[in-house]
């Protein structure tokens, strides 16, 4: 159970990070909001997550979905470049993610 909390973790973390880019430096109300709600229960899975899994592969790994996440993003929905570099390094990220919980 601690692995898909982490997981909700890592993608409440993404929706967090999207929704904080939509707020505009927080002058929108709901995506404010929004941003902050997503913000509090990444937290909280993540706290939930460490009671079981080490804090070195948790945080490692909440922080690694969070930010390939939030550069997929980028990429989708705000028009951020998606050259070659920017994919290879994205999917070194994802590869870690993966070989820490292989070690775990």
């Amino acid at each position: 159970m601690a692995w898909l909390f982490l997981i909700f973790a890592g993608f409440s973390e993404v929706i967090m990070v999207t929704f904080m880019k939509l707020s505009e430096g927080y002058k929108k109300l709901l995506p404010s909001a929004l941003s902050f709600g997503a913000g509090a229960l990444s937290f909280y899975f993540l706290s939930l997550s460490l009671l079981d899994i080490p804090i070195s592969t948790g945080y490692g790994i909440w922080t690694g979905i969070g930010s390939s996440g939030a550069v997929l993003m980028g990429m989708i929905f705000f028009k951020e470049r998606k050259d070659p570099k920017r994919l290879f390094f994205i999917s070194c990220i994802v590869v870690s993610i993966i070989g820490l919980k292989l070690v775990s």
